[in-house]
């Protein structure tokens, strides 16, 4: 498997389990930074490498009037302080080919959302500008047709690449997850992250916004950790019922190092990865 480096960190088999955690959307510098210092602390205390994670802008919100964020340059400007402020690598996601050049100047990995993830002009910007690429599987695809995107990718001059599983459509307002889109993904040769917020989704089940069900978040988490995955991906506030997007699906801070720690455990058993903070 193909090991991807991410600033300090290295993601892949062997490795320690990597996190990417933070809120759905920027709600402003400090309330985005105290979620990611928290978010930080815990990761150190675990010895877990952490990303923080966090969208400039959600242009693809349920509702017309559903709050997307501070916008590309003040998205950036943002993500740029949290990035020097708490010393870790940042990733949020592009939606358009003009955006990509200017996220990459602050970005640590381009993010391509699920809906977006066969757009090629898109990955192919995201290719060319050497950072890491994170592609989310779309709702509408099978694991094996992400060798598709990977090919798009590859073929555009790049192996920096993650591949992520946020659950596939099952009929209306519902999401389910095949474990097994996991290791078909992972046998494409790039690391597989797992994300278990999004994975919990009710997507528009609330009409003008979606619904989703947090409490199996941390049983997706210790599934996927069995299984194997290389990192994972979540939604965490501080105060889910106030979060601007999302939080139906988001962890609380305060279950956060509940979950790592036993996701932890499980990642050293299933793949032996050793921690070298212990």
């Amino acid at each position: 498997m193909k090991t991807v480096t991410i600033g300090s960190y290295q993601v892949g088999q062997g490795c320690p389990l990597l996190i990417i955690a933070g809120p759905c959307v920027l709600e402003g510098y400090e309330r985005s930074l105290a979620i990611g210092r928290r978010a930080k602390a815990i990761c150190d205390k675990l010895g877990l490498p952490y990303v923080f994670k966090a969208s400039y802008d959600k242009a693809n919100r349920s509702s017309l009037t559903s709050f997307r964020g501070p916008g590309l340059e003040e998205g950036l400007k943002i993500l740029a302080q949290i990035k020097k402020d708490l010393g870790v690598p940042v990733i949020s996601d592009v939606h358009e080919t003009w955006q990509v050049e200017k996220a990459a100047e602050v970005l640590d990995i381009i993010q391509i959302p699920a809906f977006l993830c066969r757009q090629t002009d898109l990955l192919v910007a995201a290719a060319r500008t050497g950072r890491v690429v994170n592609v989310k599987k779309g709702q509408f695809l099978a694991p094996w047709d992400m060798k598709n995107v990977v090919d798009k990718l590859t073929g555009s001059g790049t192996d920096k690449i993650l591949l992520t599983e946020r659950g596939v459509s099952f009929g209306y307002n519902t999401l389910v997850t095949d474990m097994r889109s996991l290791p078909i993904m992972r046998e494409m040769g790039y690391p597989v992250i797992m994300d278990v917020t999004h994975s919990v989704q009710i997507p528009g089940g609330k009409g003008t916004s979606s619904g989703g069900q947090s409490q199996y978040a941390p049983h997706m988490a210790r599934a996927a950790t069995a299984v194997g995955v290389d990192g994972l991906f979540m939604e965490v506030h501080d105060n889910p019922a106030e979060a601007l997007s999302d939080g139906p699906n988001m962890i609380a801070l305060d279950k956060l190092e509940k979950i790592l720690s036993d996701v932890k455990a499980i990642d050293r058993i299933v793949r032996g990865t050793k921690y070298g903070l212990e």
